[in-house]
């Protein structure tokens, strides 16, 4: 039983578990056996077609291949401003190896994505030297890249600043949640000298992973399980526990509980999503694939983000539905127009369960759609340049005073 249970832990450590998980959740919706929202999958090809419009408009007739995927690199680029592209050029001028550029765009990447949690609807951060703020996830990006250049997260004494050092000589300051992770992450870095050396530099990954690659190919497998150890200790500890182990982003879900049939099994009604780190496995590929010109293998492993964008976007074209019942719930929590839920409640986590099986089926619709041009798009690929895109552009349209999900979620903003 113990060797069993370990082994199923380790599955909701997968992501093979976040995307099998997700399909029993949507078999379970085509049957009417949701808790919490009705599915009416006719409104998927109006979906679709949105989607691939605004895909076909930002890069048809023929730029479909540059489409890069989805991950933190664009967010710097706000405002039509190259500056991470700039920032690349400056290194090389200055006879930077490719290697070494490398190195420092993963610590960058590492700290902009887990300083990214929710800036909440008027947050904005004002570019020195410009007029323009920009808010979310993109000001988040760009005030994180002041701080990178300007040294915020270096300890070094040679003149280079654009390193992340950990340890008590160069301790974080900012908002409390941001604090405890990076603190936290710093540690896990410590902990893994073999992969992260004796100073704990997250841009060590790239040597690494360049000495395990074969066929001059990377693995993102290999990136996947290296992420998991690392930041599996490092999120908060409120996260869920099972035999003492932590399990990350992954939370009880009705739905599961009720088709297990194995009540003695803790794992069995445990949905796993990994977001952060999925985002984070995305975005870190990038700079290999730019930079060094290598290609990953296994990418088509990770899944469809389960966020409050994606996840939008099928509330507002009308293909999930909240029960009457559950949406009254929601507005009487919020005293708003719209409804509010606890981000690891069984409303949200049946949300984003969802919302992971139904970006799988829009994939397959969107190079349904754009197979006449001879363009198939991976699902990183359909993440950057439509879903989410196209679920902000609604919110933007249904809701221009704060352009917020169209279901709000409460939380300390480390899931999304």
């Amino acid at each position: 039983m113990a060797a069993t249970l370990e082994s199923d832990i380790q599955y909701l450590k997968s992501l093979r578990a976040v995307r099998e998980r997700s399909r029993i959740v949507l078999e379970a919706a085509r049957n009417g056996g949701l808790s919490n929202f009705e599915l009416d999958e006719s409104w998927m090809k109006e979906t679709a077609e949105f989607v691939a419009g605004v895909i076909s408009r930002d890069f048809g007739p023929d730029r479909y291949a540059e489409i890069p995927p989805h991950g933190r690199w664009e967010h710097f680029s706000i405002g039509g401003i190259p500056r991470l592209e700039n920032l690349v050029k400056k290194w090389q001028d200055s006879e930077v190896p490719d290697v070494e550029i490398t190195r420092r765009l993963i610590d960058l990447f590492f700290v902009s994505v887990l300083l990214d949690a929710g800036a909440g609807d008027t947050w904005a951060f004002r570019e020195p030297g410009g007029d323009q703020a920009y808010g979310r996830s993109e000001g988040i990006a760009v005030a994180s890249l002041y701080m990178f250049n300007d040294g915020a997260f270096s300890a070094s004494t040679d003149g280079n600043k654009a390193t992340v050092d950990v340890g008590p000589q160069n301790p974080i300051v900012g908002a409390a949640s941001r604090i405890e992770l990076l603190n936290s992450f710093g540690k896990s870095l410590l902990s893994l000298p073999e992969i992260f050396g004796a100073t704990g530099r997250p841009g060590l990954l790239v040597d690494h992973l360049l000495a395990i690659s074969k066929d001059n190919d990377l693995d993102y497998e290999a990136l996947w399980d290296i992420l998991q150890r690392l930041l599996l200790p490092a999120w908060p500890s409120n996260r869920p526990r099972i035999n003492g182990q932590p399990i990350g982003d992954a939370w009880p879900l009705r739905v599961l509980q009720e088709r297990s049939g194995d009540s003695g099994n803790p794992t069995t009604g445990i949905h796993p999503f990994h977001k952060l780190t999925q985002w984070l496995g995305y975005s870190l590929t990038v700079p290999f694939m730019k930079i060094l010109k290598r290609k990953w293998i296994n990418i088509d492993k990770g899944t469809g983000l389960p966020e409050y964008r994606n996840g939008g976007l099928f509330v507002d074209m009308g293909v999930l539905k909240l029960k009457p019942e559950v949406l009254a719930q929601g507005l009487e929590a919020s005293g708003q127009a719209l409804p509010l839920f606890p981000s690891t409640g069984d409303v949200i986590v049946e949300w984003r369960a969802m919302t992971v099986a139904l970006l799988d089926e829009l994939h397959k619709h969107i190079n349904d759609i754009l197979a006449p041009q001879g363009v198939s798009l991976s699902l990183p690929q359909l993440l950057e340049a439509g879903s989410w895109k196209s679920g902000r552009e609604l919110a933007a349209k249904h809701r221009p005073e704060t352009r917020s999900s169209p279901i709000l979620i409460e939380g300390d903003g480390t899931l999304f």
